[in-house]
């Protein structure tokens, strides 16, 4: 079996962040996270993030990012934040619904992530794209997340968020399979349909299927645990998500 660490996604607890970005870090690896994902920097620069990271012995699994932040004259800097803070997946969390409403505009939004793509690479990266539930709604025929991964460059990460993909109807183990070896990174979120702020491992996603393929096919780098509903503080939220995938066995 292939080990994947696990990172949190820092969405998840962003009013702590916000409140006291150091602390949240640190109790964040002492719950025994291996990694974190931005997305927002909290004013910090890259230098202070790192010290931070460094200190407590924490990985970044990548930064989410808005499409304007990896074009034009900002690309630049956000590849120089980016591999100061040690990340090499710079993701786009989510696409503007103009990028998702025809065929024509997805197919363009997906080679617009491999020119992306082919700019970060010499920097170690890859970029990437984050879905919600709007990917997964026929479009003609097909889905705009099954259209973005078959029209962009194998390099580019079509970074799964489980939850988000039920929630949009999707059958998220055979969408799992047919691109696990564009599965760099995994967002970890569950979908309940009887319990809106279920946690990792309470609700209907078949886990171990989960956790089977991406292992199996030897590309997936970080499992991110990524909560959005809370039944309870955010940060026990996120600590009891990492329990019960240690119960799970990872």
């Amino acid at each position: 079996m292939v080990r994947i660490p696990i990172a949190v996604q820092l969405y998840s607890v962003r009013k702590d962040c916000e409140r006291d970005l150091p602390g949240t870090l640190k109790a964040i690896a002492e719950m025994g996270y291996e990694g974190v994902e931005f997305a927002g920097y909290y004013g910090r620069t890259a230098d202070e993030l790192r010290k931070m990271l460094d200190d407590l012995g924490l990985k970044v699994a990548g930064s989410h990012l808005s499409l304007p932040q990896l074009q034009g004259d900002e690309l630049e800097g956000t590849i120089e934040f980016n591999k100061r803070i040690g990340s090499k997946y710079p993701i786009i969390a989510s696409a503007g619904r103009e990028h998702m409403e025809t065929r024509e505009a997805v197919v363009n939004f997906a080679r617009t992530l491999s020119e992306i793509g082919e700019k970060v690479a010499p920097h170690g990266m890859r970029t990437g794209y984050h879905n919600h539930s709007a990917e997964f709604k026929a479009l003609d025929g097909e889905t705009p997340w099954d259209l973005i991964a078959a029209n962009s460059s194998p390099d580019v990460v079509m970074q799964l968020d489980l939850g988000n993909a039920m929630h949009g109807g999707a059958d998220i183990i055979p969408v799992l399979k047919k691109w696990a070896d564009r599965g760099f990174t995994v967002h970890l979120k569950e979908h309940s349909s009887t319990k809106d702020d279920a946690l990792v491992g309470e609700g209907d996603v078949a886990w171990q299927e989960v956790f089977a393929i991406c292992e199996a096919a030897g590309n997936t780098e970080w499992y991110i645990v990524e909560q959005e509903s809370y039944a309870h503080a955010p940060l026990e939220c996120v600590a009891r998500c990492l329990d019960n995938l240690r119960e799970m066995g990872r």
